[in-house]
């Protein structure tokens, strides 16, 4: 690269001057970029600061460490005791020549607000940021760090992280050419989960125009469940369950009890539904940071000026078994008592049977759960976000093809790949399955490109391509091969049976 290339290559930025890192295809990558100052020794556990020395010159070619966490999936990046510069962005951008303020994507990354980076490859910007949109990902406090209760302190101390990193693309977007006034925040699983937060938190006002939620949990604790679960997590590091106790606990030694606790509610869950997915970290509601949960919010026209675009996977919880990561439930009275530890009434579990009598009690129990958790929750945000006065869009992947094991299902994850153009990133093979060579054919990669493509228009525009959901109808687009089809949601069985049927908070 010449010298006039590398020039190109640097940004003045409040976090400092950062050279970046051009790839073949004219798209420059600027990697672990600080968006605050390191979230440990005296400021552990609290809102996150300013960079702590905004004129340095930094090289950023390489993503920034992952926050505290057990390494969970393979292949992916792992935490080491000592690695404290974790509130880092990364920008991609394509140069231009000429032309306005691009849109800006700025993506969260999932895994149960336990685990997870924003380093995973299949979130490579690349791809969305040749469609015309510049691409931001951060990392952020996960686990006890960013969302375990700590009397004194904040709750939810990673969603604070995102909005200061919501902050600093606002501050220093238009140096990367993208738009501050269109910067669209969009997330998978617990990250969908936090955009969904963010759209209800009065800290976030004003920092993003629109929102894209791919699966986002239906899964927050009240401030009695989050406290009761940090009081197991410090008996199990041996302190109190206090500010100081806590404080005197090191990160590596909360994980551990972390994880040790997470294994312990198969047999002695702090609220039923952790018998079955023993997550113990989800965003608090109650307090200043947030005061009421998304849909509430939502109903009530928090974000009505905020255009959202709802996704998720017809088959979520195929790919928690497939890792281990669910109870099974294999018999009737078994699926009885799961619908009765969700808080659900017991009509569900009769209503799954007459929809589909010969399927399998332990699909009966995925699908139960993955419309408890994902589906029928992300179709009541779309609602009652437009009910609401707001611009709201719902789509489901729904892509499927046979494979040398099987079938590749649409699965909780599967629909990340596409949207991000990344179909051949390390580990997207797991996660779409693939036509009987094991690659993804013709048709994926064009579902791969039409999915991009409506999240570029999306940010660019807030139309991804199909009807908005109305007061009278609830347009759904089904990605799938060979071809994508409209149907009205309102009109599913499924959606039928959960007519009526409150979501609450996890309650004790």
């Amino acid at each position: 690269m010449g010298d006039k290339s590398r020039a190109r290559s640097v940004f003045r930025t409040t976090s400092g001057r950062l050279r970046g890192r051009r790839s073949v295809d004219g798209v420059t990558a600027v990697l672990g970029i600080p968006y605050a100052a390191l979230p440990f020794g005296s400021q552990r556990f609290r809102r996150p600061r300013p960079v702590a020395d905004p004129s340095a010159t930094r090289d950023c070619g390489n993503f920034g460490p992952v926050a505290p966490q057990s390494a969970v999936l393979p292949g992916s990046p792992v935490w080491r005791p000592g690695d404290e510069d974790i509130l880092t962005v990364n920008v991609w951008v394509q140069e231009r020549r000429d032309g306005g303020p691009l849109p800006v994507l700025f993506w969260i990354h999932g895994g149960a607000y336990t685990f997870g980076s924003s380093a995973q490859p299949d979130f490579d910007g690349a791809a969305l940021a040749r469609a015309g949109v510049v691409v931001v990902s951060c990392n952020y406090r996960v686990g006890f760090e960013g969302f375990g209760h700590v009397p004194g302190f904040p709750d939810n101390r990673g969603l604070l992280d995102q909005v200061a990193a919501l902050r600093w693309v606002r501050e220093n977007i238009a140096v990367f050419g993208g738009d501050p006034d269109r910067v669209t925040v969009a997330g998978h699983s617990a990250g969908a989960g936090s955009v969904a937060c963010l759209m209800a938190m009065e800290e976030a006002r004003g920092l993003f125009r629109r929102a894209i939620t791919h699966s986002a949990p239906n899964a927050f604790f009240t401030v009695e469940v989050a406290a009761a679960i940090a009081s197991r997590i410090a008996a199990e590091a041996g302190v109190a369950p206090t500010g100081d106790g806590l404080l005197s606990a090191s990160p590596g030694r909360l994980v551990a009890a972390s994880d040790r606790v997470a294994g312990q509610c198969a047999d002695d869950p702090v609220v039923a539904v952790q018998a079955y997915d023993p997550v113990v970290f989800q965003p608090v509601v109650g307090g200043d940071v947030l005061p009421v949960d998304p849909l509430r919010a939502l109903a009530a026209g928090a974000s009505r000026d905020v255009d959202l675009l709802v996704c998720h996977t017809l088959e979520e919880y195929w790919f928690l078994h497939e890792i281990g990561g669910v109870r099974e439930v294999t018999s009737e009275p078994e699926l009885v008592d799961f619908v009765n530890a969700l808080g659900l009434p017991a009509r569900l579990a009769a209503g799954y049977r007459a929809l589909t009598p010969d399927a399998p009690v332990l699909d009966r129990y995925l699908a139960l759960f993955g419309d408890a958790r994902f589906g029928e929750y992300g179709s009541r945000l779309a609602e009652y976000h437009a009910s609401a006065g707001g611009r709201a869009y719902l789509s489901r992947f729904a892509r499927r093809r046979k494979t040398p094991g099987g079938e590749a299902r649409p699965w909780h994850t599967a629909d990340i790949p596409f949207a991000f153009g990344n179909l051949d990133a390390e580990g997207a093979a797991f996660l779409i399955g693939g036509t009987p060579d094991g690659t993804p054919d013709e048709q994926d990669r064009a579902l791969s490109r039409r999915m991009l493509r409506a999240w570029a228009d999306f940010a660019a525009c807030g139309d991804p391509g199909w009807p908005p959901v109305t007061a009278d109808t609830t347009p759904v687009k089904a990605w799938a091969v060979p071809g994508d089809y409209v149907t009205d949601d309102g009109t599913s069985d499924v959606r039928a049976l959960w007519r009526g049927i409150p979501f609450g908070l996890l309650r004790r």
